[in-house]
Parts: C-alpha cells; sequence; structure tokens
C-alpha cells in the first residue's frame, strides 16, 4: 500500500480517519480557498479538495492524498465558519427551524499514477426551534465558532438537532469516511 496521507491540519478529520487504523501522516495544503464567481456549492467543494490534494502531491510522490472541504447551505446561502459570537448567534438564528445541509468534498489522489477519484457527500441537519436564550447557552458551552453552521455535531451541537438525513454521519464532522472507503478499496487499500 502506498503510504496515506491526509492534507488536512483538522483534528476533527484526523480524528475520523484514526477509525479505520490505518497508518496516515497530516499535512496542510496552502491553497486560495475563495468561492469562484457563479460556482456552486457542490463544485466548491469537489474543487477545493481535489485541489487540496494535488497541492500536496509534488512533495509526496508515491502517496495516497486525501483532501476534503466542507461548506454548510441554508436555503441558497453559503455558511461558512463563523469565528465570533455574534456571527455563531446570527447563523443558529436563521437555521431555527431550517434544514441545513452540509456538503461535503472529498478527494483521493494517487499521486503515484495522478489518478484522482472526487465525490460530494451530502448531509442534512434539520434544526429544532431555537429561541435566543437556548442559542446563547449553547455558545457559551461550546463555543463552536470553527464549525460551519456554528455547532459541533459530536458535542452538545446535537441537542439543537431535530432530525438528520443523509447517506453517511462521519461527512458531518468533515471527512464521509463510508465514500472514502470505496475510494481506498478501488486502490488496493485493505480495510479493515
Amino acid at each position: 500500500m502506498l503510504p496515506l496521507l491526509l492534507a488536512s491540519s483538522s483534528v476533527y478529520r484526523r480524528e475520523l480517519l484514526a477509525r479505520l487504523q490505518l497508518e496516515f501522516t497530516c499535512s496542510s495544503p496552502d491553497i486560495d480557498e475563495s468561492h469562484r464567481p457563479d460556482e456552486s456549492a457542490i463544485n466548491l467543494v469537489k474543487r477545493l479538495a481535489e485541489e487540496k490534494a494535488r497541492a500536496l502531491a509534488v512533495s509526496h510522490p508515491a502517496h495516497l492524498i486525501i483532501g476534503s472541504d466542507q461548506v454548510a447551505v441554508l436555503g441558497e446561502r453559503i455558511i461558512g465558519k463563523p469565528h465570533t459570537f455574534e456571527k455563531a448567534r446570527e447563523q443558529l438564528l436563521a437555521s431555527s427551524g431550517a434544514g441545513v445541509t452540509f456538503l461535503t468534498g472529498l478527494a483521493l489522489l494517487n499521486s503515484q499514477t495522478g489518478h484522482c477519484q472526487v465525490d460530494c457527500v451530502p448531509f442534512t441537519v434539520h434544526m429544532r426551534t431555537l429561541d435566543p436564550a437556548r442559542i446563547e447557552r449553547y455558545l457559551r458551552a461550546e463555543q463552536p465558532y470553527d464549525c460551519a453552521g456554528s455547532f459541533k455535531a459530536e458535542g452538545l451541537g446535537v441537542s439543537l438537532f431535530q432530525s438528520t438525513e443523509g447517506p453517511d454521519a462521519t461527512s458531518l464532522i468533515g471527512l464521509p469516511l463510508i465514500r472514502l472507503i470505496d475510494m481506498l478499496l478501488a486502490e488496493g487499500v485493505q480495510i479493515p
């Protein structure tokens, strides 16, 4: 098996990949993550996932490189990481009683052959009706300012959910393991 490289500095993605019990290393790619005019959210995450993987191909020849990128979509609007309490509060108020769809782009690049598999895995969270006091309590308790959608699904954020739907719950955290396993199997990786 070629060495496995996760093109990310995300602790969340690292923890998810560790579930597969495969040896891997991590390196953070330096790419421009700007949204292009008229680019759909799906095309954005697929493009960025692939660009992250390809950005490390020269420095990591003969590797299987995993790239991933995620955006949250509320209605037709992409919502990103809030970074501040105020922006997180605004995002959660707007999401109250609504569905937020997380689109996770995934790429697996064989830097030896140049073969790249790319996909997008959607996952929707239907939010409870949230009043301002509940939102403030949640934000003070968990401070999810580095998370798209302003909540941590793997933590207390689940208390904000009415229901969820999608093919792979791990995509919500940022690395769709079920689809990644399909890609790794196609490259001859044995799991388990």
